[in-house]
């Protein structure tokens, strides 16, 4: 692999990992802005929003 070729490779990695951190950011933010009657009825904790945006981007 030329040098060239690692830097977009590592710059594609970077964007990946922004769009990523930004998907979570907005769905923890989502979760936890849930009136708790309705979050309740779905079966969600906002308690529980960082676990749940974690695991809806990463799959983990």
């Amino acid at each position: 692999m030329q040098r060239n070729d690692k830097m977009l490779t590592m710059i594609e990695t970077l964007k990946a990992a922004a769009a990523n951190r930004a998907a979570y950011r907005r769905t923890r933010d989502e979760i936890a802005r849930l009136p708790r009657d309705v979050a309740l009825d779905l079966g969600i904790f906002p308690e529980d929003a960082s676990r749940i945006a974690w695991a809806t981007v990463y799959g983990k």
